[in-house]
């Protein structure tokens, strides 16, 4: 893909200077230019979705998160990006190659505090395992068949133009995707084989009870998402003064009502869950394993001790740094899941 992009800028140019003896094939190389502009290797951004925090902001986190790294082996993220969402990540952004986590609060409020350590060594375990998707030269690859996909997508057929369109880039279109499928499929197993490896930081830095902990609030996640609508949309249902009363408690108590209700999810609904992920394959998403596969590695060998302390006195200092976002991110949930 990089040498398809590079190809085109170097037929572009040699189109423009060699060709005004027509005067159209310069036009063309501009054409080709811009093509190959677009699908050119870039950064990423920051993430969007929440409050960005950086070391000023919450000292305690980032120093709980660099020792986490430092456990796994690898160096700390230069921002944390505070969601709703209940998951997590970390990515790369910038020219300088900036590592960000995103946080889900979602999913951080309804784990304990070991499993909450195993969440940030599993993440930033993809760092010091080398995940080839978070690679320049493969996530560069994989943008730009998400680019050529994109711009040959079919288009409503409203004038005979859209469906001449349709009927010429199917092909291209056909190629495109196919390719990016290949490219997956080729790296599937290395990306599983990442995760299998971030499960295994995971547990060297919350211990294996931790990280066994985590799979299982994985598994209630949908439960935990469906909770979060519901939530939102109680907190939009009256309108008026009192209504707005209600959304704000509903900000200010939306992350307890969301960890309440994962604690009170029984044990046997866990074991429920465990055996419909093991008949049906259960995974985070395609990338990822199936959970029940990951659980049992876990759970292969001797138990590991957790290497990160996480007292209580530290768990209320991250708390309490988060705290001052934790409104601002509920007030999002609850605008976009009822916008």
């Amino acid at each position: 893909m990089h040498g398809v992009t590079l190809a085109l800028a170097v037929a572009g140019l040699l189109l423009i200077v060699l060709g005004w003896e027509t005067g159209i094939e310069p036009v063309e190389g501009v054409v080709l230019l811009v093509v190959a502009a677009v699908l050119r290797p870039r950064p990423g951004r920051l993430p969007h979705g929440g409050p960005v925090l950086h070391r000023a902001d919450a000292p305690r986190l980032f120093a709980l998160i660099d020792e986490v790294a430092a456990v796994t082996g690898t160096v700390g993220v230069d921002a944390v990006v505070v969601t709703g969402d209940v998951n997590a990540a970390v990515t790369i952004y910038g020219r300088r190659r900036r590592r960000v986590l995103v946080l889900g609060l979602g999913l951080w409020e309804i784990l304990g505090p070991r499993e909450r350590i195993a969440l940030l060594g599993h993440e930033l375990g993809h760092f010091a395992n080398g995940d080839l998707r978070h690679g320049p030269v493969l996530h560069g690859a994989l943008r730009s068949l998400w680019l050529w996909v994109h711009a040959l997508a079919p288009s409503r057929a409203h004038t005979v133009w859209d469906s001449l369109f349709n009927v010429v880039t199917y092909l291209p279109r056909c190629a495109a995707y196919g390719l990016l499928l290949l490219l997956d499929r080729l790296t599937l197993r290395a990306a599983q084989r990442a995760e299998y490896q971030a499960d295994l930081d995971a547990a060297r830095a919350g211990s294996t009870a931790g990280a066994v902990g985590l799979m299982d609030r994985l598994l209630v996640a949908p439960s935990v998402q469906d909770q979060l609508r519901r939530e939102a949309v109680a907190a939009r249902m009256t309108g008026g003064k009192a209504g707005r009363a209600a959304q704000e408690a509903a900000e200010r108590e939306l992350w307890e009502r969301i960890a309440a209700h994962a604690s009170t999810i029984p044990g046997h609904e866990h074991d429920r869950l465990l055996r419909i992920a093991a008949r049906r394959g259960h995974s985070v998403d395609s990338t990822h394993p199936p959970t029940h596969l990951r659980r049992q590695c876990l759970a292969l060998g001797a138990p590991r001790p957790a290497l990160v302390d996480h007292d209580e006195e530290r768990a209320a200092a991250v708390a309490a740094e988060l705290d001052r976002h934790r409104a601002t991110v509920a007030r999002q949930v609850i605008r976009d899941h009822t916008g």
